[in-house]
């Protein structure tokens, strides 16, 4: 069974920083591209940052500079490192997993494997 349990969220000022873990079971992390998309209220998911097989990451446009996504390997944990939030980055943030393998497709439904959620609030 296949999970993934994301952590580290919670309550920032602006230009504060967090760092979301999500811990996969049941599924190598390192076999797929892997992800963060968020959503917040009243607007549409967006994926945020990706990572693919070979380590190459994609970032959206607005937390790039500001976001690392990175990947332990070993212990089979995605990383989204967060600094200089702004208000906009508020959302509830979702690990993603089982995506084409060089992160060519970025949609949600491209992803088969999610986790909960962690909420991400940034005050101005």
């Amino acid at each position: 069974q296949v999970q993934l349990v994301e952590s580290g969220g919670g309550s920032v000022q602006a230009g504060g920083s967090l760092r979301l873990s999500c811990a996969v079971s049941g599924y190598s992390a390192s076999n797929a591209c892997v992800g963060w998309f968020r959503q917040a209220p009243g607007k549409e998911r967006e994926g945020v940052a990706f990572i693919d097989v070979a380590g190459k990451q994609t970032y959206i446009a607005t937390v790039k500079g500001r976001f690392t996504i990175s990947r332990d390997n070993a212990k089979n944990i995605l990383y989204l490192q967060m600094n200089s939030l702004k208000p906009e980055d508020a959302a509830m943030y979702y690990c993603a997993a089982g995506g084409s393998r060089y992160c060519v497709r970025l949609r949600g439904p491209d992803f088969s494997y999610w986790g909960q959620g962690t909420q991400v609030t940034v005050s101005s």
